[in-house]
């Protein structure tokens, strides 16, 4: 044992040593012989608790074989087990705590959570103990979870702008696709066995990959204690599975390319452009610095709002950066009516050539984006349960404090390190620009000679 415990150290040093610092007075962080990390989130504004285990696993651990298998053993988390052998008994035990539970896979992690009265906790504790460690992967069971991902993929495509996302992202990732493609392919879902299932679980459901997170009206040392009674006995891992099943890199664009997705149930025309953005190994500042950017575009003051909105080219327009730990993606959004997309399409590129100019934005925006994005995180805090799962999710895409020091890291924001942003990534870099649009739209405004079909 002092063998792997020496080498959890090595596995994951950072989230133990800087999530000791600058912790808010209601955080309480601690961590167990076993590695698994433990978070309390105290709150007594109501008597109820929420109990939730974040797994560092997703879309980005999945080759093309695998691919959706997170998402899929996210699905299997609630069933069966080797205490609850059945859904039946499963749901029974559930319903007689008086508990909800729910689960959600993104790219960087995939997480497990139920709500119940606080004077639960160890029961709840112990059902959680039981669902992450215990799983039976029933066969039968997961033949009737396919019909549940299924809905979630028919719900996916009857919004057209879906093909366009899935286009755009095809275009971007290349080969690497499977490791951004959250829901999944559903013919590897639908085929998937037991024993991929239990691959899966070999490789990244240890507690020294884990984090558990008790939030809501209980009590620090009270939920330390039965963390170790409940999880302190659960083996880690004596390996790192990023060290053993390394995450590729995302190579750079190698071309700029365009595409056309045609769906007969669009209503509007879609424009959509990705680049390639920073991530949270690779360039911390630059994610900070994106959300400020995006931000300032966002604002009805903006000029990119007046050329494009106001001026009655389009009905929505948007700059979107989502944040990971490897490349993360930035999206630039346009809605033309349709006989402007020529013209959209020219202002598009108009203003990324403005975007670094000193004059594009005022001061007053930039300071306005960063109050802005600070208020809305304020307010996501509001409810106890949900922010614990936004907690949750910057654990495993970057760190704690990368969070906890979210609003000093937004203000720090200069109009230098927007520029910097602006030409590292967007400006002059190769990238990938698709449209959505109808079979009638497209003939009438003439694309074939701009874009190759998709």
């Amino acid at each position: 044992m002092k063998k792997i415990l020496g080498l959890l150290c090595l596995f994951f040093p950072m989230a133990f040593l800087i999530s000791q610092t600058n912790l808010p007075e209601n955080f309480h962080y601690d961590k167990l012989p076993n590695g698994m990390e433990v978070l309390v989130i105290q709150d007594p504004a109501v008597p109820l608790a929420t109990i939730e285990l974040t797994v560092r696993n997703g879309a980005y651990c999945e080759p093309p074989q695998f691919d959706g298998l997170s998402h899929l053993y996210e699905h299997m988390f609630f069933k069966a087990n080797k205490d609850f052998p059945s859904q039946e008994a499963f749901m029974k035990k559930m319903n007689e705590m008086g508990a909800t539970f729910n689960g959600t896979t993104s790219t960087d992690r995939v997480n497990y959570f139920i709500h119940l009265g606080n004077s639960r906790l160890e029961e709840g504790m112990e059902f959680m103990n039981s669902a992450i460690r215990y799983p039976l992967f029933d066969e039968e069971e997961m033949r009737k979870e396919n019909m549940v991902v299924d809905g979630e993929f028919e719900r996916n495509e009857s919004n057209p702008v879906f093909f366009l996302r899935e286009g755009l992202s095809e275009q971007m990732w290349g080969d690497l696709y499977s490791r951004k493609n959250v829901i999944g392919n559903h013919d590897t879902i639908k085929y998937a066995t037991p024993a991929k299932m239990k691959i899966v679980q070999e490789k990244f459901y240890y507690p020294n990959n884990t984090l558990l997170t008790i939030s809501g009206d209980v009590d620090k040392m009270e939920v330390m204690k039965l963390a170790e009674k409940v999880f302190g006995d659960w083996k880690p891992s004596d390996f790192d599975p990023f060290e053993k099943w390394p995450i590729p890199e995302f190579k750079p664009l190698e071309k700029s390319t365009n595409f056309v997705v045609e769906n007969p149930n669009a209503r509007y025309p879609y424009i959509m452009r990705g680049w390639h953005g920073p991530d949270t190994r690779n360039d911390v500042k630059s994610t900070f610095t994106a959300d400020v950017f995006s931000y300032i575009l966002s604002q009805k003051t903006s000029k990119f709002h007046k050329d494009i909105i106001e001026s009655g080219l389009a009905v929505f327009g948007n700059l979107g950066y989502y944040t990971n730990k490897y490349t993360g993606p930035i999206t630039f959004t346009v809605v033309p009516k349709p006989e402007n997309i020529d013209k959209v399409l020219q202002v598009m590129d108009e203003h990324i050539a403005m975007w670094d100019d000193d004059d594009y934005f005022t001061d007053e925006q930039l300071q306005i984006a960063k109050d802005l994005l600070a208020i809305g995180d304020a307010y996501s805090r509001e409810k106890t349960s949900d922010f614990t799962h936004t907690v949750t999710f910057w654990w495993a895409t970057a760190d704690l404090d990368y969070y906890l020091n979210y609003h000093e890291n937004l203000q720090a924001v200069t109009r230098e390190d927007i520029k910097k942003y602006i030409r590292t990534y967007i400006q002059g870099k190769k990238s990938a620009t698709g449209i959505l649009t109808t079979s009638e739209m497209r003939e009438s405004i003439k694309l074939d000679s701009f874009f190759s079909t998709k």
